[in-house]
């Protein structure tokens, strides 16, 4: 898909599709209202006869409006012009490239950038809508004999800025929504594989294969005895009752300053969990292989990053296991020494998440870095606490919490923090070990994080819950791409704020 950011008047656009707006109660939108007064109120007499009222999730496809230069107009609902705010502003986006792409028509103009949201300027309305046109074109029939493809593919998105001095923007911000929709789609298409296809050698191949398509990104791969060597008993713990061999894999990008302190992504790389010998219930088992989101969300990223060039040095660590009942499996009552000397009891082998993390998050120390952020499908107790809306957000530094909560939001990506308090830690008591797996029914979220916690003690460092988020079930089923746009916007968030150092700093 092409898009290109334009400034011009609708009426002058000559192309195959014009889509353009209506405020509920058939009220025109600027852009709308300067095509309908054109063209001597073709648009308001049509609208007068009731087949569009302006609700959002209303569209009206009109062909061949005489002495008009556009082949067809789309008007898109757009709902209470007072109402309208970054949730609305996304289902209209969403909406109009659906309909769009029910159009036949390869190319369009887009006006709905001239829509007022409160608070966002026009290249954040481009950023949206050129994600909400990738999502929309997304498909995942790799493995169908039919392929599922609309009639007739539309090729290129012309969006409208109201002025020329706008441009730059608009363009950065088709470069944005392009890498983070590009971002987005490997991680759905890496979370909707089967588990059969998507193993751990699997995931380091794909890891291997982004290094082959950027060159700004080098990868290494930890096997088993690597780990062994290293003392990763709580990875490994988990690994051993699979036949497919776990993975520690390693992403470097090093676009930054040398002297620069990495950022650090760790995905949970779960690539099918039955829950080992606390095997989990059979129905709903298959949602399972998307246990290893988290991980397919460092890989997004990272692929967004590299794409964008980002002036940072990021680090992505994926521990990456199946979780099986096989005769070599972890049993619960089994005692573990992860790789920072702390003893684990492992009450559940169904808790194995934050076995594997807890090692990742001490192999991070060795990169001092500025920041850690762990993404993983932990628990369902999150998905009870918060539904599927937001990720549950725990940190042990209130500014990183912040700067994730402002990005997610600016990203429409949200997460809600959860408190990390010492009072659920004697949860995780163990009269046997160091430690507990896990902390029982209450807070069971919580008493995750806060086993996390301790493992991260030496730098600043937010988990991601992201059980509820990652992928949609029932008739919907498939992966989400989240967190991928709020990690993104993240890290172009430290790009500004390393600018406006470096900036104070020369003057």
């Amino acid at each position: 898909m092409e898009f290109v950011v334009k400034s011009g008047n609708p009426e002058k656009q000559r192309t195959a599709c014009l889509v353009l707006g209506v405020y509920e109660s058939r009220r025109l939108a600027p852009a709308t209202e300067q095509f309908d007064a054109v063209y001597n109120s073709a648009l308001s007499n049509l609208l007068r006869r009731g087949d569009l009222d302006g609700k959002i999730g209303q569209s009206l496809l009109l062909f061949n409006l005489a002495d008009t230069l556009c082949e067809r107009v789309l008007l898109i609902g757009c709902g209470k012009e007072r109402d309208l705010d970054d949730r609305r502003f996304r289902q209209i986006a969403s909406h109009a490239a659906t309909a769009l792409n029910e159009t036949g028509a390869t190319e369009a103009v887009v006006y709905l950038t001239d829509l007022a949201v409160r608070g966002r300027e026009t290249d954040w309305k481009i950023r949206q809508i050129v994600e909400a046109v990738e999502t929309a074109r997304y498909r995942c029939d790799a493995l169908k004999s039919k392929k599922d493809t609309p009639r007739r593919l539309l090729r290129k998105i012309i969006l409208s800025v109201p002025r020329r001095r706008e441009l730059p923007e608009g363009e950065q911000a088709v470069r944005e929504g392009i890498a983070i929709a590009a971002g987005v789609k490997l991680t759905k298409d890496l979370g909707n594989l089967p588990p059969n296809l998507c193993t751990p050698t699997y995931l380091a191949e794909q890891a291997q294969a982004l290094a082959g398509e950027f060159p700004t990104l080098r990868v290494e791969v930890l096997e088993e005895a690597d780990m062994e060597r290293l003392g990763m008993g709580a990875l490994l713990a988990v690994s051993r009752g699979s036949a497919q061999p776990g993975k520690l894999i390693r992403l470097d990008y090093r676009h930054g300053l040398a002297t620069r302190k990495p950022y650090v992504l760790v995905g949970k790389g779960v690539t099918f969990d039955t829950g080992g010998i606390s095997l989990k219930p059979g129905e709903g088992m298959d949602e399972m292989k998307y246990d290893m989101c988290g991980a397919a969300s460092v890989l997004g990223t990272l692929r967004a990053c590299a794409e964008l060039q980002l002036p940072l040095n990021v680090i992505g660590l994926i521990p990456a296991v199946e979780n099986m009942p096989g005769g070599r499996a972890s049993r619960p009552g089994d005692i573990v020494t992860s790789l920072s000397g702390q003893t684990i009891e492992i009450l559940n082998t169904d808790a194995e998440g934050r076995l594997i993390l807890c090692d990742t998050l001490t192999y991070a120390e060795r990169d001092e870095p500025a920041a850690v952020v762990d993404i993983a499908t932990l628990t369902g107790a999150c998905i009870i606490a918060l539904g599927r809306h937001p990720h549950g957000l725990f940190s042990n530094h209130p500014p990183l919490a912040h700067a994730l909560q402002t990005a997610g939001n600016a990203a429409c990506d949200r997460v809600w923090e959860l408190p990390l308090w010492e009072d659920y830690q004697e949860q995780l008591d163990s009269n046997f070990a160091d430690m507990a797996n896990i902390g029982g029914k209450e807070g069971g979220a919580i008493t995750a994080a806060c086993f996390l916690s301790r493992f991260a003690k030496k730098f600043h460092w937010a988990h991601l819950d992201i059980a509820g988020t990652a992928w949609k079930t029932g008739k919907a089923k498939g992966a989400t791409g989240r967190p991928v746009p709020l990690l993104t916007q993240y890290l172009l968030d430290r790009v500004a704020e390393t600018e406006r150092e470096d900036g104070r700093a020369a003057h």
